[in-house]
C-alpha cells in the first residue's frame, strides 16, 4: 500500500513540474513569425512574473519595437505609449512609459548578455524596470550584471533579425514593427 502512495505522490510531483516547466514558455507573435521564448524564474523570479503577467493579460499586444538597433538589440514594451491600441500612443514617447504596476529590483544574474537574450530596460537606476524589454541581436558582454536577464529566444530568432532597424545611433524607429501578441505555450 505505501509503494501505491508512493508511486501516486511521485507521479504528481512529476506532472506537476512539467506543468510548471511549460508555464515558462512563451510564443512572441510577430508579422515575420512566431518566436517561442524560455523564461528564467530561477534567475529573475519577479522579472518573469512581471513578463508573464503582462503577457498573459494582452498588455503587450500591438506595442511597438521603439528602439532597435542592428547588431545591438531590439527594445519593446513601453505599455502605455508604445501601444498602437492604446489612446496614449505616441511614437515620440515611447520608451518613456511603463505599466501602472510598481517597478521591479534588479535581479542580475550570471546569464550572459549573448544572442537571443531577453532583459529589462531601465533608466539608470538599476531598480527602475517595470514593463520594456528588449533581445539581443548578438554578443553584448557590456550589459552583463549590468540589466536584469530573465529569458532567451529558443527558436524563430531569424524573425526577430527581421524586426524594423532604427537610427544607427539613437534607434529611433519611424513606422516600427510591433509585437502581435505574446501569451503562455
Amino acid at each position: 500500500m505505501n509503494k501505491i502512495i508512493y508511486l501516486f505522490i511521485l507521479f504528481f510531483s512529476l506532472l506537476n513540474s512539467q506543468l510548471i516547466a511549460e508555464n515558462n514558455y512563451m510564443i512572441l507573435k510577430l508579422k515575420y513569425g512566431n518566436v517561442e521564448i524560455e523564461l528564467y524564474p530561477e534567475k529573475a523570479p519577479n522579472h518573469v512574473k512581471r513578463f508573464k503577467d503582462l503577457a498573459n493579460s494582452g498588455k503587450y499586444d500591438n506595442v511597438v519595437f521603439h528602439r532597435v538597433i542592428d547588431g545591438f538589440m531590439a527594445q519593446t514594451g513601453d505599455v502605455k505609449f508604445g501601444n498602437m491600441s492604446n489612446p496614449e500612443f505616441n511614437l515620440s514617447l515611447a520608451g518613456t512609459g511603463g505599466s501602472n504596476l510598481p517597478d521591479v529590483k534588479a535581479e542580475f544574474s550570471d546569464i550572459a548578455h549573448t544572442r537571443g537574450i531577453l532583459s529589462a530596460a531601465r533608466s539608470a537606476d538599476p531598480d527602475s524596470a517595470n514593463s520594456q524589454f528588449f533581445i539581443c541581436f548578438d554578443s553584448a558582454p557590456h550589459l552583463d550584471r549590468q540589466y536584469s536577464a530573465f529569458g532567451k529566444v529558443i527558436k524563430g530568432m531569424e524573425f526577430i533579425d527581421q524586426i524594423k532597424k532604427g537610427d544607427p545611433n539613437s534607434g529611433a524607429v519611424s513606422d516600427p514593427d510591433k509585437i502581435i501578441s505574446i501569451k503562455s505555450k
